[in-house]
């Protein structure tokens, strides 16, 4: 199967990014252990853990790395070390400043201490196994469908979400041994994308609902979010619950207290929140909240807050939630942190500890830390450049711990 990743001319650089109007809407798993250079060897297997990390994924499509940075105590962060995923990263078509247009394309699982990213170019999913800021015992497994662009983690178990062609998600074990392919957990997701999709109609986050029981798919030119009931296997109910969702080009999900489920709309910059119901139906709580700010995209919950991030004009925006559950803007003009010349095309976001928020800014090729406030405020620590800046592709996904 060709993995020919296109290159996008200069008209299409400086396509709008969700402009008004309507946004124009399986293969056998094999898998395989690869040993990078100067790597750990797989055997034998011992718990491993990050400890005050931040995981940028570069994303280049000549060959894939994780930058690791040492997260100090203060926030700060210092280069540690550069690896090769084995794959290559991936650029969707039109797409103007992130070139997976996802949230969720670098993870990292608690549970098992292993980091999953994505080689949207080479149809892959690579997992490390984390030691404080050191990454060992690569994996690398097919994720059966074109460019992979997500993955959620949750209770031993991994999907990723393929986002070209018709997209598809595919489910894995994380075992002590690493991933195992978990059988017929493919589902398809009915779109009618390129092998290279468009950005504006590829899905935008898988996401596993905190209880186990439902995992979540938004597709942005679709305007639904396609939940699929877990069993207790871990296998996806055949056919989605297709959900109308309540607000424009839903992209980011995130979840909060009382069973809230958040989702970022990129057309109007607004946040909805639902209820799962246990047979897939979702339940709209609150209408779309705007926060006043352009292309809202990727939304992260930090302990009492959430933050979303604006790229369309390089903004952040917190929100908190009431004790009733009701969502609210920590401030009325719908900006938390700036933009500086230094934090140009932001993107995702990471936070680690629920004290820091990691920015990621593709335009810049940068990474903006904050401290988090008593009251939701941020105040900038720290800022690393020459990551990999968005041209033919860029950076995407991050994670903190």
């Amino acid at each position: 199967m060709s993995r020919h990743i296109r290159r996008r001319s200069r008209l299409q650089k400086q396509t709008a990014l969700f402009g008004g109007g309507t946004v124009a809407v399986a293969a056998v798993i094999a898998t395989f252990n690869v040993a990078s250079a100067g790597q750990v060897s797989p055997a034998p297997r011992t718990t491993s853990k990050a400890d005050h990390a931040v995981f940028v994924q570069g994303n280049e499509l000549a060959g894939n790395t994780i930058h690791v940075f040492r997260r100090g105590d203060d926030g700060k962060l210092t280069a540690a070390h550069t690896y090769s995923t084995g794959g290559k990263g991936g650029d969707q078509v039109d797409a103007p400043t992130d070139s997976l247009a996802s949230q969720g394309s670098l993870v990292y699982d608690r549970r098992s201490g292993r980091l999953l990213a994505v080689n949207a170019g080479s149809g892959t999913l690579t997992s490390f196994a984390v030691h404080g800021q050191k990454l060992t015992d690569r994996q690398i497994v097919s994720t059966g469908g074109d460019f992979p662009a997500g993955v959620a983690v949750s209770g031993g178990l991994a999907y990723v979400m393929n986002a070209g062609g018709a997209g598809s998600i595919q489910g894995f074990r994380i075992t002590p041994e690493g991933l195992k392919p978990l059988s017929d957990s493919q589902r398809t997701l009915g779109l009618e994308n390129e092998e290279v999709p468009l950005f504006s109609s590829s899905p935008g986050q898988v996401a596993i609902t905190p209880d186990g029981r439902n995992l979540v798919v938004t597709t942005k030119s679709a305007n639904t979010l396609e939940v699929f009931p877990l069993g207790h296997d871990g296998r996806p109910a055949p056919e989605p619950v297709v959900n109308k969702s309540a607000g424009k080009v839903p992209f980011a999900i995130a979840f909060g207290t009382h069973g809230r489920m958040l989702v970022a709309e990129a057309a109007q910059s607004t946040v909805s929140t639902y209820k799962v119901r246990h047979n897939g139906e979702l339940k709209a709580v609150q209408k779309p909240l705007p926060n006043g700010q352009d292309t809202l995209c990727w939304l992260e919950r930090a302990g009492d807050f959430f933050y979303g991030a604006n790229t369309g004009n390089s903004t952040v925006t917190g929100y908190r939630m009431t004790p009733g559950g009701k969502l609210k803007l920590t401030n009325e003009a719908g900006i938390t942190a700036a933009p500086s010349g230094k934090s140009q095309g932001v993107i995702d976001i990471a936070v680690a500890a629920d004290r820091f928020v990691y920015v990621q800014n593709a335009t810049s090729g940068t990474v903006d830390g904050f401290r988090i406030g008593h009251n939701g405020a941020l105040t900038k620590v720290t800022t690393i450049t020459g990551l990999p800046s968005f041209a033919e592709s860029g950076m995407e996904g991050i994670t903190a711990v």
